[in-house]
């Protein structure tokens, strides 16, 4: 007696859902390709946090988010374009929601501090950190590495912020700096140096007590040093 295949073989219907997530063309919605974006990066930074930017490969990473590599090369040129989008990530998790937390009014001490202390809670957490420790460990061997944590990292957008602020309080005789952007530069690194080392084991630790009073003795030596000859 002969089967008819066609009979048993079950009927699978199209829901809303799946209509909603395949556009016409069969390709993945803007939603799907999202979250698909989402669960690579996710997969990519637990890799490249766990086991550093040489020893996670492309083939890891795709095996891991369940896709091919061809579909994970559609979206990043390579490794380090997938590191980068990475970090961008991190940044953007980093910065406060609503802009930087500056007080209209306020003075020059007053708004520096504010910045000071966000930046060292945003250099002290745990992933930054990791991909502080990283980037220092890997960046001579991966020289790439090291372009593509310039472009994305959100030291040089601190650093103009920072600047702007210093330029109007020099035009306005409150200090006396005549490069902005160098003092902006050493006042990021007089905040989260020494403490982002402490904190990834590279110095001795700082109690709460130290990491309190960070921001506020940082700014009054800075202010101190752009006060210019007496």
């Amino acid at each position: 007696m002969r089967h008819n295949s066609k009979a048993t073989r079950p009927r699978t219907r199209t829901t809303a859902t799946d209509r909603r997530r395949v556009s016409p063309g069969g390709r993945p919605s803007l939603e799907e390709a999202g979250k698909l974006d989402d669960r690579i990066l996710d997969v990519a930074t637990e890799l490249f946090l766990a086991h550093g930017y040489g020893h996670t490969s492309i083939e890891q990473i795709a095996k891991r988010a369940r896709i091919s590599k061809r579909t994970l090369y559609h979206r990043y040129d390579d490794k380090a374009a997938l590191f980068g989008a990475v970090l961008r990530r991190i940044v953007e998790g980093l910065r406060p929601q609503g802009g930087m937390p500056i007080v209209e009014g306020a003075d020059l001490e007053a708004n520096l501090r504010a910045l000071a202390e966000l930046m060292l809670r945003s250099a002290i957490t745990a992933q930054a950190i990791a991909v502080h420790r990283l980037i220092v460990g890997e960046s001579g061997r991966f020289p790439r590495l090291m372009a593509v944590v310039n472009k994305n990292s959100a030291a040089e957008a601190g650093v103009a912020f920072i600047a702007g602020i210093l330029e109007r309080a020099a035009r306005a005789g409150e200090i006396a700096v005549r490069d902005p952007v160098f003092a902006a530069r050493q006042f990021l690194y007089m905040v989260v140096t020494v403490p982002q080392r402490s904190a990834g084991g590279l110095g001795p630790a700082m109690s709460d007590a130290q990491l309190r009073d960070w921001p506020r003795d940082v700014v009054r030596l800075f202010l101190k040093g752009c006060a210019g000859p007496r």
